[in-house]
């Protein structure tokens, strides 16, 4: 998820978004050496949604692709341990901006808005979309236009970069709160087609054989003759720079050799397709730079 993944903000956040520029790392609110005080304490505390495969509770178990990277990385940091802290989707952004923990691990977008109130890490994981519709796909969908074509009940996760796709395409669409409530409902035949990140959808998909459903291919998404090129990175709060160099330091160990990824992430479906290349960056994405649509 991709998550999943746009921070659906109230008129407060909205205020504060103007006021923030785009990829600004400073902070007021910032104390100290925030990588020195985790060293010294030895623990770091994690946000994640709870989605697969990017961070998710298994047998009491934190786990997932975002997990395993965090707890190889911030190992070789000098922090031992990674605990984690389940929070609803649109709560990640204002609960690290309120201390409530430390970083973000939830395979989260890197969009403009989302720059203007943290400070995002290099690209970790790549996304495309895809859609989970009835099995059989009666109404032949495989990209959001094909959906506004048809006039199909379309349904996309809160806070999901999907949501935003689908306002700025004019497509109507009901807004569920977790992945396994877009699944249900395309079931249950509530709606005709969810969409959400290929590597989301392909994990509940073979996580529930029994469910008369399937996944599309994944395409990338054209909104205003642009493609939507996305890229997922861990999140830290404004201020902590140190933190989050040392961590883009390690990160690039292993988002730059294909093995090195694959060893890390490999077993929670990720392939090197979804490996950063180095070809888009965080400044690229929090500029909103992105590439014509061929």
């Amino acid at each position: 998820m991709r998550h999943t993944r746009t921070l659906a903000g109230t008129a407060a956040l909205t205020l504060a978004l103007t006021l923030a520029a785009c990829g600004d790392s400073g902070s007021d609110d910032a104390s100290g050496d925030k990588l020195a005080e985790l060293k010294d304490k030895g623990t770091i505390t994690v946000a994640f949604a709870g989605e697969e495969p990017y961070s998710f509770e298994k047998d009491g178990e934190l786990t997932g692709a975002t997990i395993a990277l965090h707890k190889k990385i911030f190992k070789e940091m000098g922090i031992d341990e990674v605990k984690g802290v389940k929070t609803e989707w649109n709560a990640l952004i204002p609960g690290l901006k309120a201390g409530r923990f430390d970083v973000i691990s939830a395979g989260m977008s890197i969009l403009p808005d989302r720059c203007k109130e943290a400070s995002f890490g290099d690209p970790e994981i790549l996304y495309t979309t895809a859609l989970m519709v009835p099995e059989g796909n009666p109404k032949n969908l495989k990209t959001l236009a094909d959906v506004k074509k048809s006039g199909a009940k379309l349904s996309t996760m809160s806070g999901a970069i999907e949501t935003d796709y689908a306002k700025s395409l004019d497509i109507k669409a009901t807004q569920v709160k977790s992945p396994q409530d877009g699944m249900d409902g395309v079931a249950r035949g509530s709606s005709d087609v969810f969409a959400l990140t290929g590597i989301s959808l392909r994990t509940m998909d073979e996580n529930n054989p029994d469910v008369k459903v399937e996944v599309t291919d994944s395409f990338v998404a054209v909104v205003d003759g642009k493609e939507q090129v996305g890229a997922g990175a861990t999140v830290f709060k404004k201020g902590d720079d140190t933190l989050r160099d040392a961590y883009n330091k390690e990160l690039a160990k292993i988002t730059g050799d294909e093995k090195a990824y694959t060893d890390v992430i490999g077993e929670f479906g990720f392939t090197d397709a979804e490996r950063p290349k180095g070809d888009l960056t965080t400044e690229q994405l929090c500029k909103g730079e992105l590439p014509d649509a061929k």
